[in-house]
Parts: C-alpha cells; sequence; structure tokens
C-alpha cells in the first residue's frame, strides 16, 4: 500500500483511497478522494502539489468547532481555489478533541460525563465509532455527498485522521464496493506513521493534554476496531446502506460517489 501514502512537509497521515480491491474483482480509483490527519501545517510546496498538481478543490474537515478556533484558519483557507466543509462529527456540548478515542473501552472520555450502565453497555456493543453515527449523522451523509461530488480533488481529515476520518472513509470505500478487509487494511495502515502523528500532535497546545494522558501505543489503529464498527452496522442496518438509507442516502448518491471512486 505503500504507493497510496502522499507525502508532505507539513502532514504526515495523508493517503489516496484508489488502488483498494473491490468485491466485484476491480480496484479504487486514484486521484479523486485522500484521506488526512490536520492540514494547519501544509508549506508552500504542499500547497503546490496538492493543489496545483493534484488539482485539490474540496476539504472535508470533521474537527469540532472548538478544534477549528483553537488551531486558527488553516493555510488551504486562504486559497481561492480550496472549498471548505466543516462537518464536525461531535454534538458539541463538550470538550474538543478525541485523540484519546477508545473504541473498546467504556471508561467515559475526557470530554464527557461519566456513562450509565446503559450508555456504557451499548459502548461494548457498538463500540466508540458508531457514536459518531449516533450523535452526527448530519455531518456524517454531508461528508460524503461532498466526496461524491464535483470535479477535482477531494480530501477529508480530522486531528489525527484516525477515528473520524477512519469512520467516513470506510462509509466511502463501502459504498465504492471496496471489500470487508481492505476497508479494514486501510483503517490499519495510520499506525504506520503513528509516531509522527503523535509528534505533531504534542506540539499543539490543542491537543497535548489529552495525549499525554496515555501510552503510545493506545493510539494504534487495531483491525478489531473497525470490524467492530462494521459489524454493528451489519447487526442493526444490514450494513453501511442501511443505515445510510436510514438518513435519505439515495440511489443516485450511490451512483455519484461510486463514480468518484471507480472506474
Amino acid at each position: 500500500m505503500n504507493e497510496r501514502w502522499i507525502d508532505l512537509e507539513g502532514a504526515v497521515n495523508v493517503r489516496d483511497l484508489g488502488g483498494l480491491p473491490t468485491t466485484d474483482g476491480g480496484t479504487t480509483r486514484y486521484g479523486r478522494i485522500l484521506r488526512a490527519d490536520n492540514l494547519q501545517g501544509l508549506t508552500e510546496g504542499d500547497l503546490s502539489r496538492l493543489v496545483g498538481d493534484l488539482k485539490l478543490r474540496n476539504v472535508v474537515d470533521l474537527r469540532s468547532d472548538t478544534e477549528v478556533r483553537l488551531e486558527g484558519p488553516g493555510p488551504l483557507t486562504r486559497l481561492p481555489e480550496i472549498e471548505i466543509h466543516h462537518l464536525s462529527l461531535f454534538a458539541e456540548g463538550g470538550r474538543f478533541t478525541d485523540v484519546e478515542a477508545d473504541t473498546i473501552d467504556d471508561r467515559a472520555l475526557p470530554w464527557q460525563d461519566e456513562r450509565s450502565e446503559d450508555e456504557a453497555a451499548e459502548l461494548r456493543v457498538t463500540g466508540y465509532y458508531y457514536g459518531y453515527l449516533r450523535d452526527r449523522p448530519d455531518s456524517v451523509v454531508a461528508a460524503l455527498r461532498v466526496l461524491a461530488d464535483g470535479d477535482g480533488l477531494a480530501v477529508v481529515h480530522c486531528a489525527a485522521g484516525k477515528d473520524r476520518t477512519g469512520v467516513v472513509s470506510a462509509l466511502a470505500l463501502a459504498v465504492a464496493g471496496a471489500t470487508r478487509e481492505a476497508i479494514i487494511d486501510d483503517y490499519v495502515a495510520t499506525g504506520e506513521r503513528l509516531e509522527g502523528i503523535l509528534a505533531r500532535l504534542r506540539a499543539s497546545d490543542t491537543y497535548r493534554t489529552d495525549l499525554d494522558s496515555k501510552p503510545a501505543d493506545s493510539h494504534l489503529p487495531r483491525a478489531e476496531y473497525m470490524a467492530q464498527f462494521l459489524t454493528t452496522l451489519e447487526d442493526r442496518f444490514g450494513g453501511p446502506f442501511g443505515w445510510l438509507e436510514t438518513q435519505g442516502w439515495t440511489e443516485e448518491d450511490t451512483e455519484a460517489l461510486r463514480a468518484r471512486l471507480r472506474d
């Protein structure tokens, strides 16, 4: 999967959703959708490559309102060619990051109150990632529609490019027909860049406190986390399409996203 990585100076977890096997024996298409970590540190050279060479046009920013405010406007916001779509996956009622997201532990997260027994039991079944769909289905569907629409390249990102970005990327790949194994492998690939991701986040006051409270290996994207998310959708809705349909996703939406990610 090395050819999928986009090596930049100011971001470390950027890769193409192309080149992944599909259930009908094909592969997903390169040069249409990227997934990434925080894009605040992009250099002039990065901007030239992304916007000039790769024709980046749409940015889906999944960070919370607080993250965006604390980090300040990034370099992509200055470019007239770029349209920024801020679509937080948080209910926006508490604190501001999910760099400590733990998909199997039922402890309260730093920005949340203590969980009730029912909530803790639900988390053990669904994992943490299903909470994004429960809390912000509007943002999830809107993000997928941005990725499906328009010319040029699109990128979806959050802070680490692992949890929130992982969920939206998984759904996009599922719509495109990627195999379950490919979706999980793409999620796990973030682990190849984990050291650099954590170093970047620790350099920011926004994320340092949350990160320093847990050991580095606790942030690894483990295959069972994404498998649990996909299994939850299968058990409760018959799969990703079943959930999307409950949120107004149409056949036209599917055709548009497949056209972006499939030849």
